[in-house]
């Protein structure tokens, strides 16, 4: 049954509107592909058009779980369009939708789940900007990823803790969900007086209305929809600035800040560290959330303010951190190259480590090669882990670190770091494969490492020479 919205045209528009519907040739030659081409999530992402900016603007209440919003999105389209996706679950019910001020005819077919298609009252002409406007309410809900693992909006007692990867952010806004498609964003979350909310970026605002609080973030360097958050709840929150100068502002629930003051305190050093490593840091601000959420049983690295599920140890905020250069920065094209993401951000928090005069990478490298060639730290191998199932799986963090302390050996380091702080450099805000990176540091390092990749990031089984 399509539902719709109308705006300033009324009736009349509306009716026109559906009876356009009839043009199926015009339709089906102008309209947006369903699905970004992800083997692994063939409906994640659309065709046909590329978002700008997201202005996300939130009203949420933790005793109710109610959230009531409205989606401003700014595009560019590649393509005429007289119809298009934008990926949003069904769990969430729409009031309306308008397409550059104009109600537009919308459907979310239950077959497809996450497809809300919108048909505007006129064709977005190729190469213009538009603007659609999605207004919606209702209680959000967690999804269960292929893995088993839990993400999108999960309540907590008081707020929420929200996380995007790889499929959650549909759950809650909607948007085009593939990690190609990177926006700036805005957020204004009002939520009621005593709790916070957090999102990326920076905190640009703060006003309180009778019961309710609004807090306004601006998160200025485009980022992958899997990365964003706006976890809410009761937080003792701590600002400053690294001796770097990079802002920060580290948040952590009020039971659990005892727990967790010794190792988040080391989150200036641990960001100026990278910053040594890897070039300037790339983004306005950098933190850390940590709330009571145990039950969702991981970290994520959420743009700017990775958030953990309970007190992080030292190895694990050295890990988060690190992705805001690769995996936030430097972004995969498809989700079978979360390699790109995951090893590199396991080797740095091996770095850390060294760095700070703990076990070093290569002690980290020899602990793990000593597994039986049949534990799970090698199997799936990470340049191909096979299936949506496998893309946490162990062997893509830690064979996958192992991957580049074996070349940092093979190339020395100053070769093996000139590698990776110029890898960042060339492509800090864009979209990558691991293919590309194989090609970068042979033409980076003037040697041939085919081998060496295909023995370590594609053969099933465990190395044993290359």
């Amino acid at each position: 049954m399509h539902q719709v919205s109308v705006s300033l045209a009324g009736t009349i528009l509306a009716t026109v509107a559906l009876t356009g519907l009839t043009a199926a040739p015009a339709l089906a030659s102008t309209h947006g592909a369903r699905g970004a081409g992800d083997r692994y999530f063939p409906l994640q992402g659309n065709g046909g058009y590329d978002v700008k900016h997201y202005d996300l603007r939130l009203r949420y209440d933790p005793a109710s779980r109610h959230l009531r919003a409205r989606t401003i999105i700014r595009a560019t389209a590649k393509k005429r369009l007289t119809s298009f996706d934008l990926d949003f679950r069904r769990n969430l019910r729409i009031s309306t939708v308008t397409v550059n001020g104009v109600g537009a005819v919308f459907h979310q077919p239950a077959a497809l789940k996450q497809e809300l298609v919108v048909r505007p009252f006129r064709a977005v002409a190729k190469d213009k900007t538009f603007t659609v406007v999605v207004r919606y309410a209702g209680t959000p809900a967690a999804i269960t990823d292929p893995d088993g693992s839990v993400e999108g909006w999960v309540p907590t007692k008081d707020g929420a803790f929200v996380v995007g990867e790889p499929q959650g952010a549909p759950s809650w806004f909607p948007c085009n969900d593939t990690p190609r498609d990177k926006a700036t964003y805005d957020f204004r979350v009002t939520v009621p007086r005593g709790v916070t909310a957090i999102a990326n970026g920076d905190l640009t605002g703060q006003t309180r209305k009778g019961r309710w609080t609004t807090f306004r973030w601006h998160n200025r360097e485009p980022m992958s929809t899997y990365l964003v958050t706006v976890t809410t709840g009761r937080f003792d929150v701590r600002t400053g600035t690294t001796p770097g100068g990079v802002p920060y502002y580290i948040a952590s629930d009020p039971k659990l800040t005892a727990k967790s003051s010794a190792v988040l305190a080391k989150l200036p050093a641990v960001t100026d560290y990278l910053a040594e490593l890897y070039g300037p840091y790339p983004f306005s601000s950098t933190g850390a959330i940590v709330d009571d959420a145990s039950k969702v049983g991981y970290a994520l690295e959420t743009q700017t303010k990775p958030v953990y599920d309970r007190p992080p140890d030292e190895l694990t905020l050295a890990h988060e951190a690190a992705h805001m250069y690769f995996g936030d920065s430097v972004t995969f094209k498809r989700w079978r190259d979360i390699w790109i993401a995951e090893g590199f951000a396991e080797f740095s928090s091996w770095m850390w480590s060294e760095h700070t005069g703990g076990k070093t990478a290569q002690g980290f490298f020899d602990t793990y090669y000593k597994k039986k060639a049949t534990s799970s730290v090698w199997k799936p191998p990470p340049g191909n882990p096979g299936s949506a199932a496998n893309l946490f799986s162990a062997s893509v963090y830690l064979r996958g670190a192992m991957t580049l302390q074996a070349l940092r050996v093979k190339l020395g380091d100053a070769t093996f770091f000139d590698v990776l702080r110029s890898w960042h450099q060339t492509h800090r805000g864009r979209n990558v494969t691991v293919g590309q990176f194989r090609a970068f540091a042979e033409q980076r390092s003037g040697q041939d490492l085919s081998r060496f990749f295909d023995v370590w990031l594609v053969r099933k089984a465990k190395p044993t020479s290359w």
